[in-house]
């Protein structure tokens, strides 16, 4: 669910552009092969176009799995996980599944080309045309999302509150707890949580938000915009 925005704009990323932010963000991976099944910590690295760098720490199992191929190429499956910087009930917000090929790139060192693409979020999931992941930019914002959403939560849990009143009224009966869940260049979403259940709701920017000062901006203004709609609310 989104709150509209008066702006001629997308109201949230592509498939394809949150699949690629995924990628930039992760600091973590698991790559399953025909014979392996190993998680990576901080040993990945992502280009331009999605491929990956991948270092190899079992002892090289991988590596020699590889030089046993014939054709030096290893199919396998790399799969990255979106979990939200803040503590709510389900923090998984997206998960990439990238199928392709390894190839090696030096000693310890391998090259993941994915072939196809899948993102899964609580919409469902997204096969991905392989042209348009490897054209997608992550969004600019996603450097620093984790960063600005822990920043609203620990700080300016006021604001995320005042927020929420932009949420369509029926949302908001019996709403325990408010949290912001997500933050793009085109807007924030808020998680509206109940005993049992909760509610995405995204607030739309604007107009884009391209580093951290704008997205400062721009939820000011929302802020703005959500205290005068609470008083026109309370004049009626």
């Amino acid at each position: 669910m989104s709150d509209q925005s008066d702006q001629d704009q997308p109201e949230e990323p592509t498939p394809a552009q949150r699949a690629r932010s995924v990628l930039a963000a992760a600091t973590s991976l698991t790559v399953t092969t025909p014979g392996h099944v190993i998680e990576l910590i901080g040993l990945h690295s992502v280009d331009e176009t999605g491929q990956l760098t991948l270092e190899d720490p079992t002892g090289g199992h991988v590596t020699a799995e590889l030089a046993a191929t014939s054709g030096q190429r290893l199919g396998a499956v790399v799969e990255l996980t979106d979990v939200a910087p803040v503590a709510v009930r389900d923090r998984v917000r997206a998960r990439v599944t990238l199928e392709g090929r390894l190839t090696s790139r030096n000693q310890d060192r391998l090259l993941f080309r994915p072939t196809a693409v899948a993102l899964e979020t609580a919409d469902g999931t997204t096969h991905l045309e392989f042209d348009e992941f490897t054209a997608a930019e992550p969004d600019p914002l996603t450097a620093y999302e984790a960063k600005l959403l822990t920043h609203l939560d620990t700080a300016h849990t006021e604001t995320v509150t005042v927020l929420s009143r932009l949420a369509p009224p029926r949302l908001l009966l019996s709403v325990t707890r408010v949290r912001a869940v997500r933050l793009d260049q085109y807007g924030l979403v808020l998680r509206l949580e109940h005993a049992h259940t909760h509610e995405d709701v995204r607030l739309l920017f604007a107009g884009p938000a391209r580093t951290p000062n704008e997205a400062a901006a721009q939820i000011g203004l929302l802020s703005a915009r959500a205290a005068t709609h609470c008083a026109r609310r309370t004049r009626r």
